[in-house]
């Protein structure tokens, strides 16, 4: 199977062994970051420094599109330029080093994930059943946040030299996110409460509920009672995930509604976004979206329907660290399709670099017809060494 490993621009860029290092592993190309979130992010082995902090979501190249002056009110949105973690070009300095290494470059963009516009702007972001605002995540029912999402992909995805893109977290980003200092524990919360607690209050989604047949205001009192055993800690036992128990909280009739509203929503969004990509891009050009099969899931791997989501790009990227059980569903839904299992290498994160070849050999089984590798710069010496033992095995 092909097989990528991501890379940030600052684990090559200064570091003149990187791309042929990368190249050692066995992988035939890499996903290199374009544009991306805040990080703070471990170079283990690069001769200049090992901590790169990015202190807000950026483009990692020089853009004409980008604003160094910020996102102030009334001003049309536009994304970030970097500061001294992506100098100059980066991300072109280090796409030249690993295609003269002999590796193919994709590009690799974050979308739908940006703090610092949340920030500057909080009447871009969801906002919940209580009124709370997420800085992180636009919501990408209003307008302009769907126009800044297109220029922004096509901008970042189509840079020289690159062979194709993969588009994160292109659909509604939710509760779930790793904050700074995080302090949302305390309350175990199952799909269905965290369901509810990404549903979004803006105007433009109210507006969308109204369409689909939902009164905003009586949907948040409705939320705001479901949740109240989950915050009591008295939470009824229902089965974590299921569709069933979203239902029995919002009722089925008014829980279909949210999902056709917000589904709706994003895969417009999606086929906006990827047709913005293929007018930028040349012919042959790539495009993957980091994808999850169940539609109400937020957050990077966006949620999807398959059959709708590979009728609009070349493939998807699957998270698989947990199991490979979500690739079956975008398997069966087109044969010729790309369905990359994307792997976490990375021991100190929860990854398995050891079983690399198994995890392989069963992600082929549910479907998959290439690998990534998250990810080769975070990685230390003993994972990479396993990752490239784990290759030559397969």
């Amino acid at each position: 199977m092909k097989t990528s490993a991501f890379l940030y621009p600052w684990d090559v860029v200064g570091d003149p062994d990187a791309a042929a290092r990368t190249a050692a592993l066995g992988v035939r190309s890499v996903t290199l970051a374009a544009a991306y979130h805040s990080t703070r992010a471990l170079t283990p082995r690069h001769p200049r420094h090992r901590i790169v902090t990015a202190a807000h979501a950026a483009l990692l190249y020089p853009s004409a599109l980008a604003t160094r002056d910020g996102n102030g009110e009334g001003r049309p949105l536009r994304p970030y330029a970097a500061g001294s973690w992506a100098d100059g070009d980066a991300h072109g300095e280090a796409s030249a080093a690993l295609r003269d290494a002999g590796l193919e470059v994709h590009t690799w963009v974050v979308l739908a994930h940006n703090s610092r516009l949340g920030a500057e702007r909080p009447d871009t972001s969801v906002v919940n059943a209580y009124g709370d605002r997420y800085p992180w995540a636009p919501c990408i029912a209003q307008p302009a946040t769907r126009a800044y999402l297109s220029a922004l992909a096509a901008d970042a995805a189509v840079r020289p030299g690159a062979s194709g893109t993969e588009l994160e977290s292109l659909g509604w980003y939710g509760l779930a996110h790793l904050h700074a200092h995080d302090k949302i524990a305390g309350v175990a919360l199952g799909e269905a409460a965290q369901y509810l607690m990404s549903l979004c209050f803006c105007p433009d989604c109210g507006a969308g509920y109204l369409a689909s047949g939902l009164d905003a205001d009586a949907l948040r009192d409705t939320v705001r009672r479901a949740l109240e055993p989950v915050w009591r800690g008295t939470e009824g036992a229902e089965p974590d995930g299921a569709w069933a128990a979203v239902e029995k909280l919002l009722g089925a009739e008014r829980a279909a509604a949210t999902r056709a509203w917000r589904d709706a929503t994003a895969r417009g969004l999606q086929e906006e976004t990827v047709s913005a990509v293929r007018a930028a891009a040349p012919d042959g050009f790539q495009v993957l979206l980091h994808a999850d099969p169940v539609s109400y899931h937020c957050g990077a791997n966006a949620g999807v329907d398959p059959a709708h989501i590979l009728s609009v790009a070349d493939g998807v990227v699957v998270p698989c660290t947990g199991g490979t059980s979500l690739l079956a569903p975008f398997a069966d839904a087109r044969a010729d399709a790309v369905v990359a299992a994307n792997l976490t290498v990375v021991t100190g994160m929860g990854g398995s670099p050891a079983t690399l070849a198994e995890d392989a050999a069963r992600a082929a089984e549910q479907g998959a017809t290439e690998l990534r590798l998250y990810h080769a710069g975070l990685a230390s010496d003993g994972d990479l060494d396993l990752v490239r033992q784990g290759l030559d095995a397969l």
